[in-house]
């Protein structure tokens, strides 16, 4: 990717089944803004990035976070911090707990899942060495084991 490129949005579909229930749990408990709204979706503003939650019957819990899930990578460990306190301030359903993943190898980061109202899994991390976002190839570690 071109570093000289303007900046870009990221964008993501899910499902739900309800836009009440949805905005129940993106704008009052997770703090997105809301946008667009109508009967069957709503724009949602998820820190700079559009996330569309749209209404379908076909809804089916994970058995874990893989293989679908989203969420943020924070760049700095107090915007992790202040997120995570507020999902559990406003008793969001956490899918896994917080827990710390590759403690002292370069791939360190800090992250949780949380679980909306529509099975939809999400998760937020904080990496303690910022070039394993996308570096440190040398391992292979991604994730957790199935």
């Amino acid at each position: 990717m071109d570093s000289t490129q303007a900046p870009v949005l990221f964008h993501l579909a899910f499902p739900v089944a309800d836009i009440p229930t949805a905005k129940s749990f993106y704008v009052e408990g997770l703090g997105c803004e809301a946008g667009r709204e109508s009967a069957n979706s709503i724009i949602l503003n998820l820190y700079n990035h559009q996330i569309v939650a749209h209404t379908t019957d076909d809804l089916t819990p994970q058995k874990g976070i893989y293989p679908r899930h989203f969420g943020l990578v924070f760049l700095a460990e107090s915007d992790f911090d202040a997120l995570l306190n507020r999902a559990l301030a406003n008793g969001l359903k956490l899918f896994q707990q917080p827990k710390r993943r590759f403690a002292g190898s370069p791939l360190e980061h800090r992250t949780f899942f949380l679980e909306d109202p529509f099975y939809n899994l999400l998760e937020f991390k904080y990496y303690c060495h910022p070039q394993a976002i996308f570096g440190e190839v040398a391992h292979a570690q991604v994730g957790e084991t199935h």
